[in-house]
């Protein structure tokens, strides 16, 4: 069996089949697991369904070997700088570090795929295969940009984020902080040529609202997608996590997504099931939901921002956050209105597709050239 890319979505796929007895080769085209990351924090999201993400994994035959720390408690700031703790009895998500290190979520997949028995193939770009296979390579469009700071810090553990369109348009700030290690950024939904304004300010406000002390610092950013997924299977191949544009439309959080579609190929695979079936049955309608919540929290602004975040700060957060990403009425009202913001990329006046240097450009014309862009800016980009 051929798996071709060695991100999570990918990995998950070949250890279900090896554990299953099936011989399975990962292609990676990269020289290593994870290096589309830096060693930022992300969270392994764990509020949109009754199961906790970890036990969802166990039970797939995944062993949450990565280093993950229950986070319960955020601090949200809305657009005036206003202050709201949001808590739960339960998690609701993981913190865990993306890229290449030991103490990556990427790089406890790899160990535990190669102690499963996968072939795990790097620098091994692959353009063609015969017989069935797994795509696994990341988005083929790119309509959201993060740019920030992992840094050093002597700040106490913590975990904050800003929603305010003058940090973030479209999207939210955020800073994350654990064992003297944090990561700031910025992550856009617009006006990307502007990314260095934004994350200025960010700065400035984590510094005022957070504390925020930065020391060793070093830039990083990136590029996603989201939008509504067509398809599932292409000429025989079953498309997985990104590639196939399974992502949170809201927040932007895709790694149990990703997982849970790996988990899903594999299934097919093995049980000789229908794949698009699956996928359709255990993620449509939770991205078709999320995209519908996308253009409401556009349109909301940030009072009604400030609104919901009041509610949320009242009680047990996990379950009112269920909810909003539960299928409902509202999200399939919305779905309709909402989906012309899929896949296609957003337009920013300020770019052009053949001159524009900033990072979602960039990032774009890599993907679709499948060619290393060039920047002078020191910032490492996250393709």
């Amino acid at each position: 069996m051929t798996v071709i890319g060695a991100g999570p979505a990918g990995l998950a796929c070949a250890i279900v089949l090896a554990r299953d007895g099936q011989r399975v080769i990962v292609h990676e085209r990269r020289g290593r697991v994870g290096a589309r990351f830096h060693g930022d924090f992300q969270g392994l999201e764990s509020w949109s369904d009754g199961i906790d993400v970890l036990d969802e994994l166990t039970s797939a035959g995944i062993r949450p070997s990565f280093e993950h720390h229950a986070i319960s408690r955020v601090t949200a700031f809305d657009g005036w700088g206003g202050r709201h703790e949001v808590r739960s009895d339960k998690p609701l998500y993981y913190l865990v570090r993306r890229g290449s290190g030991t103490d990556t979520l990427d790089h406890a997949l790899f160990e535990q795929a190669q102690a499963s028995g996968v072939e795990v193939r790097l620098s091994s770009p692959i353009k063609s295969t015969s017989g069935p296979a797994v795509v696994a390579t990341g988005p083929v469009l790119a309509n959201v940009m993060a740019v920030g700071y992992l840094f050093e810090t002597t700040m106490p553990d913590g975990q904050w984020a800003c929603f305010s369109d003058r940090l973030a348009p479209g999207g939210y700030a955020y800073l994350l902080v654990r064992n003297g290690q944090g990561t700031v950024a910025t992550c856009l939904f617009r006006e990307f040529t502007h990314s260095d304004a934004f994350l200025a300010r960010t700065i400035a406000f984590f510094i005022e609202h957070a504390g925020l002390d930065m020391r060793a610092a070093r830039p990083f950013g990136g590029v996603g997608n989201y939008g509504p997924p067509c398809r599932g299977e292409h000429e025989g191949r079953l498309l997985v996590g990104e590639h196939a544009g399974f992502q949170d439309a809201l927040a932007g959080f895709g790694m149990r997504y990703a997982l849970r579609s790996g988990v899903l190929a594999a299934r097919s695979l093995l049980e000789g099931s229908d794949y698009d079936s699956l996928w359709r049955r255990s993620l449509l309608p939770a991205i078709r939901q999320g995209i519908g919540n996308r253009l409401l929290y556009a349109k909301v602004g940030d009072r009604g921002r400030r609104a919901m975040f009041r509610r949320l700060a009242a009680g047990d957060a996990r379950p009112m956050l269920a909810k909003l990403y539960r299928p409902s009425l509202l999200g399939r009202v919305l779905y309709p209105f909402a989906r012309r913001h899929g896949r296609i990329p957003q337009h920013d006046p300020d770019c052009c597709d053949n001159a524009c240097t900033c990072l979602r450009c960039l990032c774009g014309r890599h993907i679709n050239s499948g060619a290393a862009a060039s920047r002078q800016d020191p910032r490492p980009l996250e393709f």
